[in-house]
């Protein structure tokens, strides 16, 4: 009788856990469910209170974007190539200047635009508004371009802006002469038509992005706070419109990048005595170092999916997606551990969910039957916002966890810091607006954007900066 009791007891336990989870999880549904289809974090556009302006349309004829298109094929011939820290093109930085006097005339003489060089190959442009208390804003681009031959498997010679198939082929096209040229011809264009803004605006072209910017955009910035300069946002190079390129997401989605990456060089070295390769020890210098590169390679940094930028574009792209991916992409409070161990499976969506590890050099050896004292490995990391370098160099040194490796840090800084992206801000709303004007089908997003620019040198000026580029990406534009 006793154990009957027991038994009933026991049973009406696991029936109360029961409901009660019964009733949690059909709770959590409901919730779920009102989120996926009342979720809308595009708001904020229409009741925001911007700037009166008059717009003025474009309006050029077939004769002009043929001359526009030429101009640009013109840019993209200058070999305006950082090779090094120390070694850069400066012949073609001066044949750049030439042509750009010489394509916009209108903004090298208006007595509106006041122009100086820094650094002897950048340009900074301020346009004074005729309100001068507004903040100003800048205009962020860079001229030169990374090192390119023909032997790198191009179609068509990288500097010969040769057009195939309705692509111009050239180094420097997206990264970075097409928002170089566009800003200024936008800008010509506005002063032919008798524009005067009421917000003053900078533009600043640097020149040697590629190579970290410390002689341009790090002097841009010396010149503004010598003048006591704040900026109201900044606007660089970044992500762009994608088409197709997100997997299951209905229709375009133009990504404003509000944060970008962290970066880490890191050296790993071995040290040894030499030897013979007749009387190997048994463990080589070599040896050492490829084991240690490959815990690094087998122990992939923390995921941090849904701590940073990443959720929140997520979240604005919800209604973009079809069920089941709706119901989970507007349920991230939920769903965003699951969401992060799928990204992980591909290179391309890894990025944006953890700071990746690329071993990038590796050097050793001098002749086939001596066994190298030294050994050398180059890691490049590209840190989460949700991380900091410190951080990183210390699981790189307990992940290594031999004493036998030196572990060096070349170069590196932390993540920017996120900008605001909500109805109140005015710099992602003014991008929003804009984009919308041009390109009204597409959805607008916050991203984070896993390359550097020469935004980041500009954070004393500001608290936003912002990364897009307003170029229309589709599948296999990225490997052309």
């Amino acid at each position: 009788m006793t154990d009957s009791r027991a038994n009933f007891k026991v049973f009406k336990l696991l029936k109360i856990i029961f409901s009660s989870f019964l009733v949690a999880a059909l709770l959590l549904f409901t919730v779920a469910s009102i989120r996926t289809f009342t979720l809308d974090v595009n708001v904020g556009l229409q009741t925001a209170h911007w700037e009166k302006t008059n717009n003025i349309s474009l309006v050029i004829d077939h004769h002009q974007r043929k001359e526009l298109l030429e101009n640009f094929k013109k840019a993209v011939r200058i070999p305006t190539v950082s090779f090094s820290p120390t070694e850069s093109n400066t012949t073609a930085l001066l044949d750049f200047e030439r042509l750009l006097r010489k394509v916009f005339p209108t903004v090298f003489s208006s007595t509106l635009v006041h122009h100086e060089l820094v650094a002897n190959y950048s340009h900074l442009f301020w346009v004074p508004g005729s309100q001068p208390d507004l903040v100003p804003y800048l205009l962020l681009a860079h001229i030169d371009v990374v090192p390119a031959s023909e032997s790198d498997g191009w179609e068509a010679p990288p500097f010969s802006a040769q057009e195939i198939d309705g692509f111009i082929y050239g180094r420097g096209t997206l990264d970075d002469k097409g928002p170089v040229m566009g800003i200024l011809q936008a800008l010509e264009y506005l002063l032919i038509k008798g524009y005067a803004p009421r917000r003053g605006f900078y533009i600043g072209l640097g020149h040697d992005e590629e190579i970290h910017g410390h002689n341009g955009a790090v002097n841009i910035v010396h010149v503004l706070k010598q003048r006591g300069v704040r900026l109201s946002f900044v606007l660089d190079e970044g992500l762009a419109i994608l088409d197709g390129i997100i997997s299951g997401l209905e229709g375009p989605a133009a990504l404003i990048g509000v944060s970008e990456k962290g970066m880490a060089n890191v050296k790993l070295s071995v040290s040894v005595k030499p030897g013979h390769s007749s009387m190997p020890p048994s463990e080589t210098s070599i040896g050492i170092l490829a084991a240690a590169v490959k815990r690094l390679e087998d122990n992939p940094m923390p995921r941090f999916f849904g701590y940073g930028p990443e959720r929140e574009t997520f979240e604005h792209l919800a209604h973009k997606f079809r069920l089941p991916m709706k119901f989970i992409m507007s349920n991230l409070w939920l769903f965003s551990s699951l969401l992060g161990r799928v990204m992980e499976r591909k290179p391309d969506s890894n990025a944006f969910v953890r700071t990746t590890t690329a071993v990038t050099m590796f050097n050793a050896g001098v002749k086939v039957n001596v066994i190298p004292s030294l050994a050398e490995a180059y890691v490049n990391l590209r840190i989460h916002p949700a991380h900091s370098l410190q951080e990183v160099l210390d699981l790189i040194q307990s992940t290594v966890g031999d004493q036998r490796v030196k572990i060096e840090l070349v170069y590196g800084f932390d993540p920017l810091p996120v900008s605001s992206a909500d109805e109140k801000s005015f710099g992602f709303q003014i991008i929003k607006k804009t984009v919308l004007d041009m390109f009204p089908t597409v959805a607008v997003a916050p991203g984070i954007c896993i390359g550097n620019t020469d935004s980041r040198h500009f954070k004393d000026l500001t608290s936003d900066i912002y990364r897009f580029s307003p170029v229309w990406f589709k599948p296999g534009d990225l490997q052309r």
